[in-house]
């Protein structure tokens, strides 16, 4: 897919440059030391862009003190301001920053209101040649739109279209665009509906790419090369975020294999394959284990979402942190890596499916520590969808497919929700995970078949 390019900074995104690697700080913006360290080790681990959140004014301050602090080391790595709601915010931070990430749709509940503020926010982005991202992610449409499309990909690409065309009204270019979700089925429909949307009316904004709160560890590694691998594989994206709940230098060397592999940099180490009937059997010489599951996951996830195969079979070697060649042939860890694969694509579950954003300066806990406490302590719960989310601000909306939720309120507090439904909140977070696994235990008692 042939997209325009758009300026950010001292980078382009999209008209045939290189796939653009970025990543997300997790510290809070106001913590201006903290925040300025975590965007030193990210450029040096190869981020070409950094994300930080701004939820607040002040927060807009501390941005140009660590904007100007990282600029007097000589680290020119464009930054990207990330706004929910305030227009006001939105329109301070494009002053600062080389992009800002916003969903216009939250600026105000009433359309019309929500348009004009939008509109001065291109306008000030124009003025000072600021990029704006049109992030929309599955579960935080607004009602207005899911009221005529439903929670569906369709949704997605529709609100999408109404902001890429309010962009055009506007003679505004300078934009990029995303449709994240979790669900890998739901985030490769709701991209290539808009691909074809935007090449029908001759719009040229280049995608930026993402498996929204895909958890961590191989999990979170494997569902993100799934749904990423799947569009890039097509020519579809421009840029691409891993986002994982761990230290987010951690996310850069996968997105950096994505970008490389897709921009005809490097090579799966399959070695072989024989496919009869609706089965692959595949065989690799992999150099490492990481190397492993993500040419793994981007060699079949593509056909498993598309049910071109229903299976795979793993077979061949790699080699371990030890330097010696680890066999997987008949292997238990051959096994577990097919149960990832086929449960990223969403074609067989054989654990619960867990739902957990990345963190960022919203986040007022232990986000990745509560996580592995919470997956260890439902391991058992095989098909269950639960979210652990950082905050308020996007938890409840982007959860969209979870059937239990826990969700950070800030002050030690924790909200849990039953599908979209909160069902307790003001829960001290030493209480949460007891809470959250007896309220899952009462609802199964409560629904099993007598």
């Amino acid at each position: 897919m042939e997209t325009s390019a758009v300026k950010v900074g001292n980078i382009f995104i999209g008209g045939g440059h290189p796939i653009v690697v970025q990543t997300m700080c997790n510290t809070h913006t106001s913590d201006i030391e903290a925040s300025v360290a975590q965007c030193v080790r990210m450029y040096e681990a190869g981020a070409e862009m950094i994300r930080l959140t701004v939820p607040s004014m002040d927060d807009v301050k501390a941005l140009a003190e660590i904007k100007k602090q990282l600029r007097a080391t000589g680290m020119e790595t464009p930054l990207v301001a990330d706004v929910h709601f305030s227009s006001e915010i939105a329109i301070a931070a494009a002053e600062v920053v080389e992009k800002v990430r916003i969903n216009p749709g939250n600026f105000h509940k009433d359309h019309s209101k929500a348009c004009e503020q939008f509109s001065k926010l291109v306008s000030v982005c124009r003025e000072h040649g600021t990029a704006i991202r049109i992030g929309l992610n599955h579960g935080s449409l607004g009602e207005r739109i899911t009221n005529l499309y439903g929670n569906t990909p369709l949704a997605m690409k529709e609100a999408a279209m109404e902001w890429i065309n309010l962009c055009l009204e506007n003679n505004f270019r300078n934009t990029v665009v995303s449709l994240k979700a979790s669900n890998t089925i739901v985030m490769v429909e709701a991209y290539r509906l808009l691909a074809d949307a935007m090449k029908e009316n001759g719009i040229s904004f280049p995608l930026h790419l993402g498996v929204t709160e895909a958890g961590n560890g191989d999990s979170g590694r494997i569902k993100s090369a799934v749904g990423i691998s799947a569009l890039l594989s097509e020519g579809i994206g421009d840029t691409v975020r891993v986002s994982l709940t761990e230290d987010p230098v951690n996310e850069i060397p996968v997105a950096r294999y994505l970008a490389d592999r897709y921009g005809g940099k490097l090579h799966s180490s399959m070695s072989g394959i024989e496919i009869s009937g609706r089965k692959a059997r595949a065989c690799y010489a992999a150099p490492s284990r990481e190397r492993l599951i993500l040419d793994f996951a981007c060699d079949f996830g593509k056909m498993l979402l598309d049910k071109k195969i229903d299976e795979v079979e793993l077979h061949g070697s790699y080699i371990g942190e030890n330097g010696k060649e680890t066999p997987l042939d008949g292997s238990p860890e051959a096994e577990y890596f097919t149960d990832e694969l086929m449960q990223a694509a969403r074609r067989r579950f054989y654990k619960p499916e867990y739902v957990a954003c990345p963190g960022c300066g919203r986040t007022m806990y232990n986000l990745e520590e509560t996580f592995n406490e919470v997956k260890r302590r439902t391991s058992h719960l095989k098909g269950m969808v639960i979210a652990v989310m950082g905050c308020i601000v996007n938890g409840p909306g982007e959860m969209a497919d979870a059937d239990w939720g826990y969700v950070g309120e800030g002050s030690g507090k924790v909200s849990i929700y039953r599908k979209k439904t909160p069902v307790m909140r003001h829960v001290p977070e030493s209480e949460a995970i007891d809470r959250l696994l007896e309220l899952i235990d009462k609802d199964n008692t409560e629904t099993a078949p007598i």
